[in-house]
């Protein structure tokens, strides 16, 4: 004689059947790490990141990849930007160990591919105010040239 099927029990085991497979699903169409990237391949990193909060005196910083060089606009203030490279020409090599004076604007070091800039009170942004900051940076391929220039844009809040 066959045994007659539990409906309710038939239910449930769908049920739980199909909760694991959108479970599964979920896990499998998930993005994460460099295919959640939302920034240009030509920036590796870049801090505060888009929608970040940071203090009033924090530091700009954009990675970029290598051959790459910027400038730098916050809240519709274009930063001068000095290259470290420019700077220990005119001023010499400094002796090691030797505490060296940064200029207050933007600063792009070619070693390492890197634009920031920090607030400061010779600066043409002396501190962040309390709100939304929006920062453009403008970046070219060095062998390029500025006339192929793109442009990447993020906002960050001061608190």
């Amino acid at each position: 004689m066959a045994r007659r099927i539990d409906r309710t029990r038939l239910f449930i085991s769908f049920g739980l059947a199909f909760g694991l497979v959108l479970i599964i699903f979920g896990f499998r169409s998930g993005i994460t790490g460099e295919d959640a990237r939302l920034t240009p391949q030509a920036i590796e990193r870049m801090s505060p990141a888009d929608g970040d909060r940071v203090l009033r005196q924090a530091q700009i910083i954009i990675d970029f990849a290598s051959g790459y060089t910027a400038t730098l606009n916050i809240d519709g203030i274009d930063l001068p930007v000095t290259r470290l490279d420019e700077l220990s020409a005119a001023t010499g090599q400094p002796a090691p160990g030797a505490q060296v004076e940064l200029p207050a604007t933007a600063v792009f070091d070619p070693g390492n591919n890197v634009l920031s800039f920090q607030p400061q009170a010779s600066a043409l942004i002396t501190s962040f105010t309390q709100g939304e900051h929006v920062a453009i940076v403008t970046y070219w391929k060095i062998l390029d040239g500025p006339d192929k220039a793109r442009t990447y844009t993020w906002r960050f809040l001061t608190d």
